[in-house]
């Protein structure tokens, strides 16, 4: 059975964590016209006012917000400073990301599985000596992307050829469910939130999500959106491949320690038997047939796998910080 309809309502806009995305959502309220204040350089790059003020805007790329217009994703002046924001975002991710060694040689770093005690690790530590409160509190935070899983990357599909496209299609189809709606990798997601007793409603957590949750989703959007980032986005694709199956095993096995319910598990178990063979065909057809006909992108592939696991490092620091201090990961302000 599926609650698509429910979910498909757009959400209100967010909370504002700052003057840029205090004035961007005054703004979208308020209408077209409203001056928006520059971006000073000095500005945060992955602090929460500059990532909630880019998640917003990219969101206007996907549901859209309750109450604004949809022809509001191709105003001129939000995407001017969209750009604006997206080159503070993209400067410190250039100088924090080394670009050294091939994609190769990236792609055989992210198999080294990390080891349980990992400080980085968040699925070890979910799988050991997680809480029912932590997986829900990561469930909610993961919600962000997950309810919409895949979309971000389909975006590459036109700007891809021959084997790379007809492979990055192949693993699409099945992230879309393979013809079957309620296989649809975002409905089995919104399953397991049911399972843990969250709310299904699109966007529902961004409010409570913190800031290097908002940089994970928001770097898929700056990929996908971008034709000169495609092959970052390959490369972004590529990591979440790699790695996703043995996390998704340890997550399957967190969730059945805690008790929870078969939907919670299968989101899981579905990505581990899944994408070990995404891994294989998107690093050897995708991967490999973009670098075959455009070799020169080789860098560009190992900034996307860089940048996702530089990203992605920096949240499970503030999830496992405040998990190992006994306090919670969400945002309460």
């Amino acid at each position: 059975m599926t609650h698509a309809p429910a979910r498909l309502r757009p959400p209100p806009l967010p909370e504002p964590r700052g003057p840029l995305s205090a004035a961007l959502v005054a703004s979208l309220r308020g209408g077209r016209g409203r001056p928006l204040p520059s971006v000073p350089a000095s500005c945060p790059a992955y602090g929460d006012d500059l990532q909630l003020a880019l998640y917003t805007l990219y969101e206007l790329h996907y549901q859209g917000f309750e109450g604004v217009p949809d022809d509001t994703e191709w105003d001129g002046g939000l995407l001017s400073h969209r750009a604006a924001l997206e080159d503070v975002f993209l400067r410190a991710l250039t100088a924090d990301v080394p670009v050294d060694g091939t994609a190769a040689h990236a792609l055989d770093a992210l198999q080294r599985e990390p080891v349980a005690g990992d400080d980085l690790s968040v699925s070890h530590h979910l799988r050991d000596r997680g809480t029912l409160a932590q997986l829900r509190e990561y469930a909610a935070i993961r919600s962000l992307y997950h309810l919409k899983e895949a979309d971000p990357h389909a975006w590459v599909i036109p700007r891809l050829y021959g084997r790379a496209k007809a492979a990055m299609v192949a693993v699409e189809y099945d992230e879309f469910g393979a013809g079957r709606p309620d296989e649809i990798h975002a409905e089995l997601y919104a399953d397991l939130m049911r399972d843990l007793e969250l709310d299904t409603a699109y966007g529902r957590y961004v409010d409570a999500a913190p800031a290097e949750a908002l940089a994970t989703v928001n770097l898929m959007s700056l990929f996908g959106l971008h034709r000169a980032l495609r092959a970052a986005l390959v490369g972004h694709f590529a990591a979440v491949e790699v790695t996703s199956s043995p996390a998704s095993r340890r997550l399957a096995e967190a969730l059945r320690r805690v008790g929870a319910g078969a939907a919670a598990v299968r989101f899981y178990t579905e990505h581990v038997e899944a994408d070990a063979v995404h891994e294989q065909v998107v690093r050897h057809e995708v991967v490999g047939g973009l670098l075959e006909r455009e070799p020169a992108l080789d860098a560009d592939v190992v900034f996307g796998i860089r940048a996702t696991a530089h990203l992605e490092d920096l949240l499970a620091a503030r999830l496992l910080d405040a998990w190992r201090n006994g306090t919670t990961a969400l945002r309460s302000d």
